[in-house]
């Protein structure tokens, strides 16, 4: 009966792993430049105020894409997709602005991006997920390289920059697997999980600016830019990227492909901020390159 029509088996999950790290790339390169916009943007605004502003629009942008496709809107499992708000939009935004108020835009990226050395032992003992062949290889050299571009042997200024820093990498990988843990009991479609997980994110940093004092907004055209750039590009479609990958890829392959954001983001801050790495920095940029190589490769041959 037309056998010949029938796509091959595993054709449909080769071609959703293809798509998947499309968007990975997609989302480094909008991710990567936003901290440079996140750390100039600080200087007309406080942190939780434009935290909150950006994820609001970011999830109104998403609700009119939603009604404009007519596509569903309601979801399942409604404690959970709070929690992933809460954690994903709400907390996670909140840490990173506040680490910028001190710490560069590249070095932040480089600790926001200590996630995946979270979510890989969380993701083994939640979901199984062990890490195989060259999976090892990719974590050695990632790990490798970030150890170079944070040289822990040395001692830094702004060491509580860096903490909240780090401390939204495990609040984003904690994040990660209320995604998947969602995905396993109630399967949805990304865009409307997305959409929701970012208005309950954007209310919850709501509350918190209303509650915590911050300077006026300065009204000037780059606080306008930065945020329509936050709200519709590095907050609706990058997050609706990243979950979509997170649909089609394991958590800790996923988790090792996003780090070319950090990547970009240092080199955005090199570029246009003077944020100039040394050598260790850029040998380590070099050690994550290959490493993102390599799960890519891995992941293009459709290997489990």
């Amino acid at each position: 009966m037309n056998a010949e029509k029938t796509p091959p088996r595993g054709a449909g999950n080769r071609r959703n792993e293809r798509l998947a790290l499309m968007a990975l790339a997609g989302m480094a390169l909008v991710w990567g430049y936003n901290w440079v916009v996140m750390k100039q943007v600080l200087a007309y605004v406080g942190p939780f105020d434009f935290s909150a502003l950006r994820t609001l629009f970011g999830a109104v942008a998403l609700m009119l894409v939603l009604k404009v496709l007519r596509r569903p809107m309601r979801i399942r499992a409604w404690p959970r997709v709070v929690l992933l708000g809460v954690l994903q939009t709400g907390v996670f935004s909140a840490l990173i602005q506040i680490a910028l108020l001190q710490g560069g835009a590249g070095k932040t990226s480089i600790l926001v991006y200590t996630m995946p050395f979270w979510v890989i032992p969380l993701a083994w003992a939640a979901f199984g997920e062990r890490i195989r062949g060259l999976q090892w290889l990719a974590l050695a050299l990632a790990a490798a390289g970030l150890l170079l571009i944070l040289e822990p042997w040395n001692h830094h200024a702004g060491i509580v920059s860096e903490v909240l820093a780090v401390a939204s990498g495990l609040c984003w990988a904690l994040a990660t697997l209320v995604a998947k843990w969602i995905k396993r009991d109630h399967p949805m479609d990304a865009l409307p999980l997305t959409a929701w997980q970012m208005l309950f994110g954007a209310l919850a940093l709501c509350v918190a600016a209303w509650v915590i004092p911050e300077r006026p907004i300065e009204p000037v055209p780059y606080f306008y830019g930065a945020l329509a750039y936050n709200a519709i590009l590095a907050t609706a479609l990058a997050w609706y990227l990243w979950l979509f990958a997170l649909q089609h890829l394991s958590a800790g392959m996923a988790g090792l492909s996003s780090l070319g954001v950090p990547v970009v983001g240092v080199l955005s801050g090199w570029l246009e901020l003077g944020e100039v790495p040394g050598g260790l920095e850029l040998a380590g940029m070099i050690l994550i390159g290959v490493a993102l190589a390599v799960i890519s490769l891995r992941s293009l041959g459709g290997r489990k």
